[in-house]
């Protein structure tokens, strides 16, 4: 009898040992599948930004193609669909969400209505904090060096904008944030 219940105490042991091997396995698979999740949506939104950015113009209105050049926010005007009119690109960053909003111009004469502003989030679990979001680079910039414009920018001068995403879904479980960057010159802004 006392070999039964040695045998029943070592096979609960270790049944108890296989299943949280398998819970932590799971868990670890969880983080890794969240953070994969996570990387791709930083990556889509760093390329449509760098898309969108590359192709800034002055707007159907007249306005300089670069509106407004913050830390944590940036607006342009851009064609980002099929027709002839440049769109008003807002990027901000709304707690940990950063969002996107695009408005068309409208009316006769043409205006953009920034009343009917509606967002869509474009990429979450931004873990940037108050560090910037948005780098500018004016004419002088040649690549190697990392000093971008300081605070506030003069908008006339940027040539070259550089966005970097901080991401973590999960700060107290995930690894180390994910980090994105790119860097993308205003075609139509080149002085070269």
């Amino acid at each position: 009898m006392i070999e039964v219940l040695v045998a029943i105490g070592l096979f609960l042991l270790l049944i108890t040992g296989v299943v949280e091997l398998m819970i932590w396995g799971n868990h670890g698979k969880d983080v890794v599948f969240e953070q994969l999740s996570t990387q791709n949506e930083g990556r889509k939104v760093v390329q449509d930004f760098v898309n969108d950015l590359r192709r800034a113009n002055a707007s159907s209105i007249g306005a300089y193609p670069l509106e407004t050049a913050n830390s944590q926010e940036i607006v342009f005007y851009s064609n980002v669909d099929t027709d002839n009119w440049r769109e008003r690109i807002h990027y901000f960053l709304d707690g940990t969400t950063l969002k996107r909003s695009v408005i068309k111009p409208s009316g006769n004469p043409l205006t953009y209505d920034t009343s009917t502003e509606s967002a869509l989030d474009v990429v979450h679990d931004v873990a940037n904090g108050s560090d910037p979001i948005f780098y500018y680079y004016d004419q002088n910039y040649q690549g190697s060096d990392t000093s971008s414009m300081s605070y506030p920018i003069d908008t006339a001068a940027v040539r070259m904008v550089g966005i970097k995403l901080l991401l973590e879904e999960k700060p107290n479980v995930a690894p180390a944030p994910f980090s994105i960057e790119a860097k993308t010159d205003i075609r139509n802004l080149k002085s070269n």
